[in-house]
């Protein structure tokens, strides 16, 4: 028999915490809750879930700091709950390691529906099997490690998919909402995102990230991959 789905919820408003825990186990996953930062963060360095639910506003520690701990030892994915609703606000949480968010005040159907693509996609990575090699990059779908010209780098989850699918789609063109639907299973979402994700991975793939030779902007569409590089 198939384990349940396992997820963490970490919200300090009891009457939140404990609603959406008990939508969650009414369709059939598995949860356990925390009403403080340093409690989650404790329990998660014991044991990984499969999703971990974190709100950024906590007692102890923030969400921001809990995300950022997690990220340096899992990459778990991680829906970030906030009640912030300005773009950059949201847009910092993905600074963190974060791989989606919802607003407050949301409906349980869509955060339900947001953690079945979380599961998906990791189901889908973790099936993965055989090395990917192209250019300066190697790629182990089934460790979701990267390596770039022989150095292994890290990545969030997030950045991992984003190359993942670059590497897959190298030399075509890319738009962002393509990205957002093809890279991370996104039906809607900021283009602004996609921008915040791939500074970021320049930084870490590109020898000189103010001028990419891997990662290319390709204006008026959104961007194109060279494994090689592409000095022209």
């Amino acid at each position: 028999m198939q384990e349940p789905t396992e997820v963490v919820v970490v919200e300090d408003d009891p009457t939140v915490r404990e609603a959406v825990g008990a939508y969650l186990r009414t369709h059939g996953y598995a949860v356990s809750s925390f009403g403080d930062g340093i409690s989650a963060r404790t329990a998660l360095r014991d044991s990984i879930p499969d999703v971990v639910i974190v709100d950024r506003m906590l007692p102890g520690i923030s969400g921001d700091e809990l995300c950022r701990d997690l990220r340096s030892f899992s990459d778990v994915p991680i829906m970030l709950l906030t009640a912030l609703g300005q773009v950059e606000d949201r847009i910092e949480g993905f600074e963190f390691g974060v791989d989606d968010y919802l607003a407050k005040p949301f409906s349980l159907r869509e955060l339900l529906m947001r953690v079945g693509a979380l599961v998906r996609r990791s189901q889908v990575t973790q099936a993965a099997v055989g090395e990917v090699r192209a250019g300066v990059f190697a790629i182990d779908p089934l460790r979701r490690r990267v390596w770039v010209r022989g150095d292994e780098i890290a990545l969030t989850g997030r950045e991992y998919d984003l190359l993942h699918f670059l590497v897959r789609s190298e030399g075509r063109p890319l738009g962002r909402e393509e990205i957002l639907r093809e890279a991370w299973g996104w039906s809607f979402g900021e283009a602004s995102t996609v921008t915040v994700h791939v500074r970021r991975l320049r930084e870490k793939i590109e020898e000189d990230s103010r001028n990419p030779i891997h990662l290319r902007t390709e204006w008026g569409v959104g961007y194109r991959f060279s494994a090689e590089g592409d000095r022209s």
